[in-house]
């Protein structure tokens, strides 16, 4: 069997999901299709969020009948006649949850509301995808992933009960998948062990693909998206780009580390422990090759693969007392900075300082400089870039820093960075 996730931009517009079909139909073993929210629906869904919690209750149902005018016209584009009339009594349950949450609102806290609130957005997108099918007469079960992945209640970003859910797949998803060939359901979206829903955090539904994946022992991982696969750059921010034919699961983590919008290592770890290759495909084309990431040790020479992160800053933290920045006193700064949950992207020691490159988030920038000032003395500089280059070539790095000034550099035989 196989896992298909499609995320909100492969569903943007009826037209969209509309050339899913063919991809869906071409499909001939059981398949698991692992739904995101459609759209810009996810943000639509925040500003009710934002409004139920500041106590404006009426600006949040105004909302609501916009993401509810949006939905149902949605939902007449891909459906007719008794279909499309029992999607639209399927989707009104869905927005009398959505107005119960909006009703709850400040009975709990922020985040208990925001995953109330914000994980409709699949269960509406799923459920209008399941029409469509039903449409046009393709067999397959609609299953509520809130039956079925258990997490603890750490709202916004919840931890998986992993044992808990590979017991209800035994139980509901693999019997129903010999029965239906195809299984619909939401990516992103769990539930706890009192039925509260939660949302699984960054990611969060690329990561219930994998868990999907893993915990049917599927053959692939095929995770849908409007480029043809990965590239060695942002294309917004390098050009030309060279797209990635096939990338390690090591090299994906590392570069997800260094800042590279890329696949998540959360995502990756249930994949790598299975030995279960992902596969990056365009929905725009699927005759496209796309690339393949797996976990074959056979030597693949890459491109350079170049990560920027923008708005960074440069922290220089020197001992007061001219005392020599040992082993200990490493220690207490990362406690420090994991105190203040600030990540190091980039870290260089001498005698007396230790110089760090982290986001710059003004937030937590204040309170950890002031944590850090009772022993230390701390400089700041602002407005920086950090780059990254795995597998670099001399020349491709001295290009991309050419009349830059460089504040911090650093080598490795396989990794170039420098703070400019």
């Amino acid at each position: 069997m196989e896992v298909y996730k499609f995320g909100g931009a492969s569903i943007a517009t009826p037209e969209r999901m509309t050339a899913l079909l063919n991809i869906v139909n071409q499909v001939k073993v059981p398949l698991i299709i692992v739904i995101s929210a459609y759209g810009k629906t996810t943000n639509a869904l925040e500003k009710i969020v934002n409004a139920a919690c500041a106590g404006q209750k009426d600006k949040a149902i105004e909302h609501l009948t916009e993401i509810e005018k949006d939905h149902n016209q949605y939902a007449e584009n891909i459906a007719s006649g008794e279909n499309l009339k029992q999607l639209k009594q399927l989707l009104e349950g869905h927005y009398t949850e959505l107005n119960w949450a909006i009703d709850d609102a400040g009975l709990k806290t922020d985040e208990y509301t925001y995953d109330q609130i914000v994980c409709m957005g699949e269960i509406l997108s799923s459920t209008i995808f399941s029409a469509f099918l039903k449409e046009n007469n393709v067999h397959h079960k609609w299953i509520d992933v809130r039956d079925i992945v258990r997490t603890d209640n750490n709202f916004k970003n919840a931890n998986v009960d992993e044992v808990f859910t590979q017991n209800k797949i035994n139980e509901i998803i693999l019997p129903e998948l010999a029965k239906n060939n195809i299984i619909i359901t939401q990516g992103f979206v769990g539930a706890t062990s009192d039925n509260a829903s939660t949302t699984l955090g960054r990611e969060g539904s690329d990561y219930s693909a994998a868990l999907f994946a893993a915990m049917c022992n599927a053959s692939s991982l095929s995770i849908w998206k409007d480029v043809e696969g990965l590239l060695n750059a942002d294309p917004k921010q390098f050009s030309p780009t060279q797209k990635i034919e096939k990338i390690t699961f090591h090299e994906v983590i590392e570069m997800a580390y260094y800042g590279a919008q890329i696949i998540h290592p959360k995502t990756i770890k249930p994949l790598q422990n299975t030995n279960i290759p992902l596969l990056v495909k365009c929905f725009l084309d699927p005759s496209l090759k796309g690339t393949i990431v797996n976990n074959d040790t056979e030597k693949i020479k890459y491109p350079p693969l170049i990560i920027l992160k923008e708005n960074q800053v440069l922290l220089q933290i020197t001992s007061r007392n001219f005392s020599f920045i040992t082993e200990d006193s490493i220690s207490l700064i990362y406690h420090i900075f994991h105190k203040h949950k600030v990540k190091i992207n980039l870290i260089q020691n001498a005698a007396i300082s230790l110089v760090v490159c982290v986001d710059s988030n003004e937030n937590k920038l204040k309170s950890l400089i002031a944590d850090l000032e009772t022993e230390y003395k701390v400089l700041r500089n602002e407005s920086l870039n950090l780059l990254t280059i795995r597998h670099y070539k001399e020349e491709t790095a001295q290009e991309i820093i050419r009349e830059k000034e460089i504040i911090l550099e650093q080598k490795t035989r396989t990794t170039y960075q420098a703070v400019f």
